[in-house]
């Protein structure tokens, strides 16, 4: 008779346990649906002068969709038109791999308006803390 599994509850982080998780779940999604298109697509910013990263976009591609995943900039590069550049670069690169929408969960707090003005459109909420907190899911059709 087989051992039971070992379950562990953690907060530290393993690149072999994700590594693991992920390669077991892309092969998963090929076989179900023949597509092996999954690939990484960030923009990031830097300093012009030291090329230390200050922020951007990280997500990926799969199966036709474009996951954003995590987006900042600091306070000082906010308001003048870069955010809306990373998006337009993402979006961009996500249809020349043949996406045809995109998906994001932002917080309350942080930016769906800034991805509503973007013609993304609210399809769910799920409220968190603190009090008066949401996790906001939204996604675009890119045309």
């Amino acid at each position: 008779m087989p051992l039971e599994p070992i379950l562990t509850v953690t907060d530290a982080s393993d690149a072999n346990v994700t590594e693991v998780i992920d390669a077991g779940l892309y092969r998963f999604n090929v076989a179900q649906s023949g597509i092996e298109d999954w690939r990484a697509l960030n923009v990031v910013v830097s300093d012009p002068e030291t090329g230390q990263v200050l922020g951007g976009m990280t997500g990926r591609t799969s199966l036709g969709l474009l996951f954003i995943d995590l987006f900042f900039l600091p306070e000082h590069l906010r308001g003048g038109g870069l955010g809306s550049r990373i998006l337009e670069l993402a979006e961009e690169e996500a249809r020349r791999r043949g996406c045809v929408a995109a998906s994001v969960i932002t917080i309350s707090f942080q930016a769906p308006a800034f991805y509503t003005r973007r013609g993304y459109r609210i399809f769910g909420q799920i409220e968190c803390t603190p009090p008066g907190t949401s996790r906001v899911f939204l996604s675009k059709t890119l045309g």
